[in-house]
């Protein structure tokens, strides 16, 4: 129970790397906010699974594109628990389409999601802690997509590898504060949201030739997110944490590159 009595918010919650997240760090004793646009249902299923640990569960619908509604998010956050201790920066949206023939309408929403979203969240939770006086932790789930130019998938690695920097300036600026600022790299990760590019067939073949041979899951990034947070990485900030099972690796990503 090293995180027990935190209070953390987590955006995208309600699925893949986020529901992961919310169940690994109430596992380790947090209360959490669990964030979601549109699947409700699977977002009242992760509240019953922390609540099913012992810990405390809120549902906030809101999309991360709207900082007035993040900001709200965070109000709603304090007004439940008294007070936010961290955050997770974990909701994305994603089109895969070459720039030439792109719609451009896509494009722009997987920026003010995936950019735009992580910049507000960080912002409003960061001004709570200040706020609050004690410190605070926050962590952006990034991807590999920050550093591999992945063909087709233009806006995306844009965003991520414009949320990488954001979190290391981040860690600077709010260090007089105490507040820790971290970025994890997951690899390929068994979500729903691979779903939308894939079929399960070209998931099953493409797991097969990751290093490790299969994809990742998310309750293991969700268990990297939970040290970040524990006082085991108390002088740990800007850092990045990769779990990957090897796809950033120069010989896989080039080959990757090439093939998917």
């Amino acid at each position: 129970m090293r995180l027990e009595g935190q209070k953390i918010l987590i955006t995208g919650a309600s699925r893949g790397i986020g529901r992961g997240c919310a169940i690994e760090l109430a596992r380790e004793g947090a209360d959490v906010v669990i964030n979601y646009r549109s699947h409700r249902e699977e977002a009242e299923e992760v509240a019953r699974e922390v609540e099913r640990l012992g810990r405390h569960a809120l549902i906030v619908q809101a999309d991360v594109s709207d900082q007035q509604a993040v900001e709200n998010m965070v109000a709603r956050a304090v007004e439940e628990f008294g007070e936010l201790t961290g955050f997770v920066s974990n909701a994305a949206y994603s089109d895969r389409e070459p720039l030439l023939t792109a719609n451009m309408d896509g494009f722009r929403r997987t920026i003010d999601v995936t950019m735009w979203g992580a910049v507000y969240g960080v912002r409003a939770a960061a001004q709570q802690m200040v706020k609050q006086g004690k410190g605070g932790n926050i962590v952006v789930i990034s991807s590999p997509h920050a550093v591999i130019a992945f063909p087709t998938a233009m806006a995306y690695n844009m965003a991520k590898a414009a949320i990488d920097h954001m979190a290391r300036t981040a860690a600077l600026e709010f260090a007089p504060y105490r507040i820790r600022v971290n970025i994890v790299h997951p690899g390929w990760i068994d979500t729903p949201g691979e779903r939308k590019f894939f079929t399960e067939e070209q998931i099953a073949a493409g797991a097969k030739k990751l290093p490790f041979g299969r994809l990742g899951r998310p309750e293991e990034v969700g268990r990297a997110v939970a040290f970040l947070f524990s006082p085991d990485a108390e002088y740990m900030t800007g850092g990045t944490l990769t779990i990957d099972g090897g796809v950033s690796l120069p010989w896989w990503s080039n080959r990757a590159a090439g093939e998917l």
